[in-house]
């Protein structure tokens, strides 16, 4: 049987990503410094944009 409590998935969630996604999301850490996630975030950004080239 699988384990439950396995970490299945990490996300970077916006407070309307929370609210859309409702009560049923229970475990959210929010972040205040998210320095240490610029880089990621603009290598998404870019993968982004190449990916709409292509569409």
């Amino acid at each position: 049987m699988a384990n439950p409590e396995k970490i299945v998935a990490v996300g970077l969630l916006t407070q309307r990503d929370l609210e859309m996604l409702g009560a049923g999301f229970r475990r959210a850490i929010p972040l205040t410094d998210v320095s240490e996630f610029e880089d990621l975030l603009a290598a998404i950004d870019e993968a982004e944009q190449r990916a709409g080239e292509r569409d």
